[in-house]
């Protein structure tokens, strides 16, 4: 009857240990989640700049064929501009003022 109840106290003390470490250890379940966690993390991240690198693709093509875009693109980002042509630029962060 000893050995009965020593053996039994001794496979619930390793059970509980193996539990513990299950849940708590270095390849538990809590760093499981974290993993998870960080994987969707960088899947997000890979889809942002897949997308990014889909708009620079097609960027490169129109500029590489379409003669109307680059003209639109050398316009709008170096401010050049027709003969006879005048060229506003206006600062983004300015307010207009009014005076009652």
């Amino acid at each position: 009857m000893f050995w009965r109840s020593f053996i039994l106290v001794v496979l619930g003390l390793i059970s509980v240990v193996l539990f513990s470490r299950m849940v708590w250890g270095p390849t538990g379940l809590l760093e499981y989640r974290e993993l998870k966690r960080q994987y969707a993390a960088l899947e997000k991240q890979i889809a942002g700049l897949d997308a990014e690198n889909m708009a620079l693709s097609r960027e490169i093509r129109l500029l590489q064929s379409d003669n109307q875009y680059v003209e639109k693109v050398i316009r709008q980002r170096l401010h050049y501009v027709r003969d006879n042509e005048v060229l506003y630029l206006f600062d983004a962060s300015a307010k207009p003022h009014r005076e009652p």
